[in-house]
């Protein structure tokens, strides 16, 4: 009689009770993932962790923290760099802060920077060692459509500066990891979604019902997307693009622009206004 035992892969989830991060542990957990959720409510995270327990007959570890407290942060930083099977980090965890700028809580700027951009530096830090030895592991760094609106100015879209700069910093930081990760077995992926039917919008301010239904989509199929993207190996998952050949083209123009502009001189342009 074999007594070799199956280990369970394991998955880490921020902002775990709800919206898009709650639809990843529902997914990872119907596909055989053991799970360590983490979010700042503790009665909703428990709830859903028995849940996924009862459906799923996993193990799932709650860690109630606010990741925009840096003690906080360590110690879910301490559970990643520890844990030997951890197969895949998903920082999800955020929130909007839509307003002008100028009416922006310094506070609540830090703190959406500090979870935006910090927290998940500091947790896929912690994560890359461990999948490295291992030659596997996935890390997924949830962006937003919105890194991309920078062009746009106002338009229809809400007063996003520092959210949609949290959101750049995420798909430059992982655009260039994955370049680095290149041969080790590690992905990494922006996953950038539109607006998903989540309380996210409500949070921020913001009716929910402002938006057609057409463009609304649901969180399990933004989950859906993100894993058919790491299965592509798509370092930038935007789940409503269906012409991949447009995100090429954006990055075209960027490696022309960075080629065109490599000079000591500065450009006639502003030599004729001197």
């Amino acid at each position: 009689m074999s007594t070799k035992t199956t280990v369970r892969p394991r998955a880490l989830v921020t902002g775990a009770s709800s919206g898009i991060g709650d639809a990843f542990a529902e997914r990872l957990a119907r596909d055989g993932f053991d799970l360590i959720v983490v979010a700042r409510r503790r009665e909703r995270l428990e709830s859903r962790a028995e849940r996924l327990q009862k459906a799923h007959h996993g193990t799932v570890d709650v860690i109630v923290a606010d990741l925009s407290h840096s003690d906080d942060l360590r110690v879910v930083e301490k559970r990643i760099a520890e844990d030997a099977a951890l197969e895949l980090l998903v920082n999800n965890a955020g929130f909007g802060g839509y307003m002008p700028f100028v009416e922006l809580d310094p506070d609540k700027a830090e703190e959406l920077i500090s979870l935006q951009v910090l927290a998940v530096t500091r947790l896929t830090r912690a994560a890359l060692p461990g999948m490295i030895a291992r030659g596997h592991g996935s890390i997924i760094n949830v962006s937003s459509r919105l890194a991309f609106s920078g062009s746009m100015g106002l338009s229809q879209l809400p007063k996003r500066a520092t959210y949609a700069g949290t959101k750049a910093f995420i798909n430059t930081f992982t655009q260039l990891l994955q370049s680095e990760l290149e041969g080790t077995g590690v992905q990494v992926q922006a996953l950038c979604p539109g607006v998903v039917q989540t309380q996210f919008h409500e949070q921020a301010g913001i009716d929910p019902n402002r938006y057609p239904a057409a463009i609304v989509m649901k969180p399990e199929d933004v989950v859906e997307a993100s894993l058919a993207g790491l299965r592509l190996g798509e370092v930038i998952c935007i789940p409503a693009l269906d012409n991949p050949n447009l995100l090429t083209q954006i990055q075209e123009s960027e490696k022309q622009l960075f080629e065109l502009t490599r000079s000591g001189s500065i450009a006639k342009r502003y030599k004729k206004l001197i």
